[in-house]
């Protein structure tokens, strides 16, 4: 077995016993020598957090194992990455390439059937997380329209109240979604509406004089 060893520690853990860069590698070196494992690369990244992924050690080691199909071998997961997604994310790209992944503190090995299963199962738990928070956005906006509060940009037709939430009509910019709605109903395009738009002085969202056929579109989207 062919193993690219990666440590990591942010400024605080340096000064944590039993995670500092020195003891990650003497635990990693002790795996490497009771598996006979040939240890093809060795890379660290110092004082710098698991939650930035573009660590410039992570992604030697991480090209480094791919390109020796070697298991990647860290203390812990959390010396690999902070976010669970990340994780996932990196262990894909080693399986894609034939590599592996071995976590020590959580006795995780996708060399064996067991450690792949594991693996699969925070993969799931993963998913599962972001689809949840997804729902809760879901709702969370459907909830906002529903009382009239404000749900990313103010719509044509109507302006933000006191408050930064609620949205409150306006009466002319109303009046010209209907004018939209009549004009595009006989059938002009959408350049020839917002040229009518232009011709009639009518000012847009922002206050601009000048109507575009993309201004004009995104009106009869939302009103449709």
């Amino acid at each position: 077995m062919q193993a690219v060893l990666y440590i990591r520690c942010s400024t605080e853990g340096q000064a944590t016993e039993g995670v500092s860069l020195e003891a990650q590698l003497a635990k990693l070196n002790a795996w490497a020598a009771l598996h006979d494992a040939v240890i093809v690369g060795q890379f660290s990244d110092a004082g710098i957090s698991g939650m930035d992924e573009s660590r410039p050690g992570l992604a030697a080691a991480m090209q480094a194992a791919t390109e020796h199909q070697a298991a990647l071998v860290v203390y812990s997961l959390s010396r690999l990455s902070r976010s669970t997604s990340h994780c996932i994310k990196l262990a894909d790209q080693l399986n894609k390439a034939g590599a592996n992944l071995v976590s020590l503190s959580e006795q995780l090995d996708t060399t064996s059937a067991a450690g792949r299963m594991v693996f699969k199962m925070l993969a799931v738990l993963a998913e599962f997380e972001r689809d949840q928070l997804a729902e809760r956005t879901r709702n969370a906006m459907q909830h906002k329209k529903s009382k009239g509060e404000r749900v990313g940009t103010v719509p044509f037709g109507y302006t933000l109240a006191a408050d930064g939430i609620t949205l409150e009509p306006n009466a002319a910019q109303l009046e010209a979604v209907e004018l939209i709605r009549k004009l595009r109903q006989t059938g002009l395009s959408l350049q020839q509406i917002a040229d009518e738009l232009t011709a009639r002085s009518i000012p847009t969202a922002k206050g601009n004089a000048q109507w575009t056929q993309q201004a004009v579109n995104r009106i009869v989207k939302r009103a449709a």
